[in-house]
């Protein structure tokens, strides 16, 4: 594993002599473990907020044994290359939509369905219940362990550089840029887009050199990101909602002690209770902002584009994708799809 001994302890001849009254089993003078968080969300994204808190809390509660150092803004690469080093364990915990680590475990793109979730009530019984177990489980297998609590991306809207999309008809052609993921690029495909695969940190680009017509994300990161610079129209298409996973390497994670990794867990899983609230009260006061800097919001029929989306094939050839297992999951909360 890259950099292993970094984060291995490190035990000295005079350390011996000590004891940690929080954990027993590490002795004053070891090595800490430094461990690096990356994600790909700009720096003050209420993600990037809580992991700054939460790795203060981590560091505090293990006496300085643990210092988590974030990484956000892709400062660590593309959404692939991070993905890359959590594998090989440059990268010690990772935190992605599940719709672009689908890439390694497929049935982590569930959540992003098109048009499967109509509230939050629905998404947190699906993805803290047995759904949500379900994808933990797929993450093990690939040699990653994922954390109980999704972080919340929100619902995601659509934003056009040139004009407001409210039915299937306007969308046809569109050039919209999509993260890379097999989900998003079927789906609007199916819809009548032109999806065009780029990684979040050259999207601004994109839409600047009309590579792009435009872009889909929740309304904090094209605030956050501020892709309204870039873009004039948003549409309220609610067309699937998306969250992020923590996960870590297996190999990293499991070297510390039990009781550390009890803390990391504890204290990661309720930061990300605590960002869902956060963007939730954000949402509610980012319209208003995102107006004020001359953004212009339309409201869609949905109905039309899960419609579309029924008459294609497109549920019926994600349910196989998925699996029976997983989409009887996913129906159990969401309701019938196809």
């Amino acid at each position: 594993m890259v950099n292993s001994t970094r984060r291995r302890l490190v035990l000295t001849g005079a350390a011996a002599a000590g004891a940690s009254m929080a954990f027993p089993g590490l002795v004053f003078g070891q090595a800490k473990f430094k461990l690096k968080c990356a994600n790909i969300m700009p720096v003050d994204h209420p993600l990037n907020v809580r992991l700054r808190e939460a790795s203060a809390k981590i560091k505090e509660q293990t006496n300085g044994a643990v210092d988590i150092q974030v990484f956000p803004a892709s400062q660590l690469g593309t959404d692939a290359d991070m993905l890359a080093q959590l594998r090989a364990g440059g990268i010690d915990l990772f935190v992605q939509t599940g719709l672009v680590l689908a890439t390694l475990v497929p049935v982590a793109s569930i959540n992003g369905i098109g048009f499967a979730f109509s509230d939050y009530s629905k998404v947190w019984a699906a993805m803290d219940g047995a759904l949500g177990k379900h994808v933990i489980n797929a993450f093990s297998k690939a040699n990653l362990i994922a954390f109980d609590k999704m972080w919340d991306n929100g619902f995601r809207q659509t934003l056009s550089s040139n004009k407001a999309i409210r039915t299937p008809d306007d969308i046809k052609a569109f050039k919209i840029r999509v993260p890379p993921s097999p989900l998003w690029t079927s789906m609007f495909k199916a819809i009548g887009a032109s999806p065009v695969s780029i990684p979040w940190g050259e999207t601004y680009s994109a839409l600047q050199t009309k590579v792009a017509d435009g872009l889909e994300n929740p309304l904090a990161g094209i605030y956050f990101a501020k892709m309204y610079e870039v873009g004039k129209y948003i549409s309220n298409t609610n067309h699937m909602w998306d969250g992020f996973w923590m996960v870590a390497n297996r190999r990293s994670f499991e070297s510390m002690p039990a009781a550390t990794r009890d803390i990391i867990t504890k204290v990661m899983n309720d930061s990300a209770l605590q960002q869902r609230a956060d963007v939730e009260t954000l949402n509610k006061e980012l319209k208003a902002n995102l107006t004020a800097k001359g953004i212009q919001f339309s409201d869609v029929d949905t109905n039309a584009f899960r419609a579309k989306l029924q008459q294609s094939g497109f549920y019926a050839d994600w349910r196989k994708r998925m699996g029976d297992e997983a989409w009887g999951l996913l129906e159990a909360t969401a309701g019938k799809l196809a």
